[in-house]
């Protein structure tokens, strides 16, 4: 399981940055709209596959509430997923 909460992390990390930083850009400077549309779509899907294996993980590991919150709103800021990942994951490993 931890593997692939770590692997889920990451993906969404990078997803979510390539949303902003790339794609974003593209759709509002550029007039491309396309590719936001499908990179919001897959870090749509990596947001809830996250969730969802977080909080699988956190019952698992029998992890209070707090480490569930750390972990959740880590993936709402930009690179907060590579802090979880460094912080609470990689030390697991």
């Amino acid at each position: 399981m931890l593997k692939l909460f770590r692997a889920t992390a990451i993906l969404e990390g990078i997803s979510y940055l390539s949303l902003f930083g790339m794609t974003m850009p593209l759709k509002h400077w550029a007039d491309i709209p396309e590719p936001n549309k499908y990179v919001g779509y897959a870090h749509g899907i990596l947001f809830i596959l996250y969730v969802v294996v977080a909080v699988v993980f956190c019952w698992e590991r029998k992890w209070n509430l707090k480490r569930f919150v750390i972990l959740f709103l880590a993936s709402l800021l930009p690179f907060g997923t590579f802090y979880a990942d460094k912080k609470y994951l990689k030390v697991l490993a």
